[in-house]
């Protein structure tokens, strides 16, 4: 059932996507060559009657393509595609949308689902208000009270319950600074030291405070909810990508293939809204990272598009080429080095 599950995430996850591409490159009048769920070796591929358009399923479910005239001039000059209906000749606002449309589904996605689950579940807080404090742990010895709000960890401000995880994570052991919101609207700077635990074998480290659980039901909350979680998760990966950078934090805190296979499989044990949430945060994630303005990812060649608008004139599709196919390369380097961080993880 894992299995059945992670293809089925992945699949939904990269359709939407690649779905994104090919509608508006239909609706731009780009020839597209062929659209693939997966990678790797062909399974199945089929046309529909009176569309030039492959549809193909492939053996890997880890990603997927939407093939545009234009991306190879190989195969545009052998399969004589006129220069109207290639990508590079389509007007620069219709090519930066077939660009981003990915990016957006995925978001657009998220959103959904995370409403979806807020209108039936009901829509959580996402406060940094203190809602129990554990007696006698660091946090109580510290002097944290119920219903403190926490609004800086360290010198970093935390306007959410995903910005507040992420800083204490990113501190770990250390001793830290909280500064907190008082009930009679004065500030206080508390240092609390966690203490070192150990549960189900992991070594971890415990503050003794867990966060106000307030749930709001109805249309609007569910709304405000969907919208601000994919805020909150956008901005959290932002910072993720900034301490990756600054070296406080590491590529093995990053998940690959073998690890999502694994979180899928603890997920599908709790129930499908549970399911619904983790679709929705790794189309966040898929998006996030589909933005970056890296060779092979949809921001890099919406960077070339920003390199043509400011130097008034097209980068050459050549040399745009083999700078994604050598980011490709990379990034597949990239996905061996987390994989094989992901399958340590699982041995020990």
């Amino acid at each position: 059932m894992t299995i059945i599950y992670f293809i089925l995430i992945l699949g939904i996850i990269v359709c939407i996507h690649e779905f994104g591409h090919f509608l508006f490159a239909k609706k731009s009048g780009i020839y597209v060559y062929e659209f693939s769920i997966g990678m790797g070796p062909r399974l199945f591929k089929w046309k529909r009657k009176n569309d030039e358009t492959e549809y193909s399923i492939r053996l890997l479910p880890i990603g997927g393509f939407v093939q545009m005239a234009g991306e190879d001039l190989e195969a545009d000059q052998k399969s004589q595609i006129p220069k109207e209906k290639q990508m590079q000749n389509k007007k620069w606002y219709q090519r930066f949308l077939t660009i981003i449309a990915g990016v957006m589904f995925n978001f657009i996605l998220a959103i959904v689902l995370l409403f979806v689950i807020s209108l039936i579940h009901g829509a959580p807080s996402l406060g940094t208000t203190i809602g129990e404090v554990t007696p006698n742990s660091p946090a109580d010895q510290a002097g944290l009270e119920k219903h403190d709000k926490i609004i800086k960890v360290g010198n970093k401000k935390v306007n959410n319950s995903d910005m507040l995880m992420l800083q204490l994570q990113v501190i770990s052991n250390k001793e830290t600074t909280f500064v907190v919101l008082k009930q009679d609207g004065t500030e206080k700077t508390l240092s609390i030291t966690p203490k070192k635990v150990t549960i189900h074998k992991q070594e971890g480290y415990q503050y003794g405070f867990s966060l106000e659980s307030k749930t709001s039901h109805g249309l609007l909350p569910s709304l405000k909810y969907a919208f601000s979680k994919t805020a909150s998760i956008v901005e959290q990966m932002i910072f993720i990508i900034g301490y990756l950078f600054m070296g406080k934090l590491s590529l093995s805190s990053l998940a690959g293939p073998v690890g999502i296979f694994q979180v899928v499989g603890e997920t599908a044990k709790t129930g499908i809204l549970n399911i619904l949430y983790l679709i929705a945060f790794m189309s966040i994630n898929v998006g996030f990272i589909n933005l970056l303005p890296i060779p092979a990812f949809d921001g890099g060649r919406l960077l070339f598009l920003v390199i043509e608008k400011i130097k008034g004139s097209p980068v050459s599709p050549k040399i745009e080429n083999t700078v994604h196919a050598i980011g490709f390369m990379l990034l597949m380097l990239l996905m061996v080095v987390i994989t094989y961080n992901d399958i340590l993880r699982l041995i020990h």
